[in-house]
């Protein structure tokens, strides 16, 4: 149910605005992304976790946030990430 710390890393190497940059939105939504697509797979087998959909929601709304905070700053920087991740507007 969780990333690897290597899935991580490679997720901070694919969107990282500079050198040391661990924290950009564009690194944050990325690895929420890949928490979310996790947690939906395994809530797919057991439909009955509800403690783990909650955390889902949670996920989901905490990615939301940081969409909507890259729009309303830099919505050039919101269309790319929303076009490398594959994510509907």
């Amino acid at each position: 149910m969780r990333i690897t710390t290597e899935q991580k890393r490679e997720l901070i190497e694919q969107f990282k605005r500079g050198e040391k940059d661990t924290g950009s939105p564009e690194v944050q939504i990325a690895i929420l992304t890949a928490r979310i697509n996790t947690l939906t797979e395994h809530l797919r087998g057991h439909r009955k976790d509800f403690a783990s959909r909650r955390g889902l929601l949670m996920l989901v709304s905490q990615r939301r946030a940081l969409l909507d905070y890259l729009k309303r700053e830099d919505p050039q920087r919101y269309l790319e990430i929303l076009r490398r991740l594959e994510l509907r507007k």
